[in-house]
């Protein structure tokens, strides 16, 4: 992966609270068809940019692990709010 790749990569982890919701509406219409098509492709993203940080070199001064930390407390929200959508 190439490092203006790994730079991408995190600059769209770190302004995903604004790019998050573009990013959920321009995914595939293959989620739509499953419940909670929005938590699910939430999660997916999520799930996405954490192996994108597993991949990218070097820890930059202790941020790639904070956001993959991050990537993990979310991943884990995310879940959990699916579970409850559901009636679990």
């Amino acid at each position: 992966m190439s490092n203006v790749t790994r730079r991408s990569a995190l600059a769209v982890l770190a302004s995903a609270g604004i790019s998050l919701p573009a990013l959920l509406h321009a995914q595939p219409h293959r989620v739509a068809t499953q419940g909670q098509p929005h938590m699910q492709a939430a999660l997916e993203a999520l799930k996405n940019a954490r192996k994108h940080l597993e991949e990218a070199e070097a820890d930059k001064a202790g941020h790639r692990k904070k956001a993959i930390d991050h990537c993990d407390a979310a991943i884990k929200e995310t879940e959990a709010g699916i579970a409850a959508g559901a009636g679990k």
